[in-house]
């Protein structure tokens, strides 16, 4: 991912940060702190960082003036912020709401600057997509979805929920003020994956860790010394449509009996493990509905009609394609008349009936070497774990293009990461 401009001027937030990366052992992200706008632009411009770290409540830095440069110039679109902020001095919701056109990933008050910082830049790494998705949104689609495979991290929750409800914002669909309510909620609900579907932890087992002085996060460390346990993912996917938006939380867990936890809810009963999530959720949201085992719950938010929006840039009417294992998204020889935009799923990639890949929502798009080509295509592609796809016409991304010439940029990274993929794949193979 190359190098992370921080902005900022202030020693301590850099001493802070540098310190977490090498506690983490993190020596993949080079870190440049710069503080002058005209070495910032620069470097934005030139250098092209996929990450900057904005410190917002920076005495020296003026965080508006260099927002206000990045509205004007798509050209500065390419990356995702991490915006830090001193809690003493402003409110959270209020940057959000004078940052919400700009592609802020991630808000961290400094006191999280240790435990979130590093943890923050992994997600984003490892969901290359994140970046991108709200530019591609925009201006491709009029619905849009996401999703993620969380790993029984506790602390990692509250990072990967707070990306989908900051969307939200953006967006315009959910008021400011309002943000943490839903993400509290949303992490409430994954957290009930980790702690109870994955670990199993009780409510005797976790009162008798926390009497002892340890947390959860230490109960779930040593659950996950368990290699059955360790690997269990929980899936968050995220569909934002037309007044609302749909969030679906599913863990490989045995499920538990949602009637007997909604009694003990009604009852405000002490022993309700999996309460607190479902309380804040019927609170802030429209719908809450669990599955028949008990290990997925949909939550139906309904966008706040209050906020006001702009007008969408993009194209409305691009067709969304539901697809289950073993479908074909498309065949080797075809003619490429369409870019598939990967919302979730797992694709697999053959080449002569040999597979050579496979396609994920980091990707981002497959099919487009055929597509831009204006060629056939060079591969068969098969569904291996459910998914959505949105088929994006020649028509639309030509006319998009035209109109946002900076994507060219974000292309040419897509292609280059597929590049050096196949190149890493190819030596391993040879070797």
């Amino acid at each position: 991912m190359g190098f992370i401009i921080l902005v900022n001027s202030d020693q301590g937030i850099k001493r802070k940060i540098e310190t977490s990366f090498k506690k983490e052992r993190c020596y993949d992200f080079p870190i440049v702190m710069m503080a002058s706008e005209r070495r910032i632009f620069e470097s934005l411009n030139f250098d092209l960082p996929e990450i900057v770290i904005l410190n917002c409540t920076d005495p020296r830095v003026s965080y508006k003036s260099i927002a206000d440069q990045v509205r004007k110039d798509s050209w500065l679109h390419s990356f995702g912020i991490i915006g830090l902020y001193d809690g003493e001095q402003r409110k959270e919701q209020e940057l959000m709401e004078e940052l919400k056109d700009l592609n802020v990933l991630v808000m961290l008050d400094y006191s999280r600057i240790a435990s979130h910082i590093v943890k923050s830049v992994n997600i984003i790494a490892k969901n290359w997509q994140l970046i991108y998705q709200k530019d591609i949104s925009s201006h491709f689609l009029q619905q849009s979805s996401g999703s993620f495979s969380i790993g029984n991290d506790i602390l990692s929750v509250s990072i990967y929920a707070g990306i989908a409800v900051t969307n939200l914002v953006q967006r315009g669909f959910l008021a400011p003020e309002n943000k943490m309510h839903l993400q509290l909620a949303l992490s409430e609900l994954i957290f009930n994956g980790i702690e109870h579907g994955h670990c199993g932890i009780t409510f005797d087992e976790k009162s008798r860790y926390l009497n002892n002085g340890k947390s959860v996060i230490d109960l779930v460390i040593d659950k996950c010394k368990d290699p059955d346990i360790a690997r269990k993912r929980v899936h968050f996917e995220w569909d934002i449509e037309p007044g609302r938006s749909v969030f679906v939380i599913r863990d490989e867990g045995e499920g538990f009996d949602v009637s007997s936890v909604r009694k003990k809810v009604d009852t405000n009963d002490p022993l309700s493990q999996h309460g607190r999530g479902i309380l804040m959720a019927e609170n802030i949201c429209e719908s809450i509905t669990y599955n028949d085992k008990g290990n997925e719950v949909k939550v139906v938010f309904k966008h706040d009609q209050s906020v006001a929006k702009e007008a969408p840039l993009g194209f409305a009417g691009e067709e969304p394609l539901y697809t289950k294992a073993g479908d074909i998204i498309f065949k080797e020889g075809e003619k490429g008349n369409f870019l598939y935009y990967i919302a979730s799923g797992v694709y697999s990639v053959y080449h002569k009936g040999r597979v050579v890949g496979s396609a994920t929502p980091a990707d981002l798009f497959m099919g487009e070497m055929a597509f831009l080509l204006n060629n056939r295509r060079s591969a068969t592609v098969k569904t291996v774990e459910p998914g959505k796809l949105i088929k994006i016409s020649r028509k639309t991304f030509v006319q998009v293009m035209k109109k946002f010439p900076h994507y060219g940029i974000f292309l040419s990274k897509l292609l280059a990461r597929k590049i050096v993929r196949a190149n890493e794949q190819h030596s391993s193979l040879i070797e």
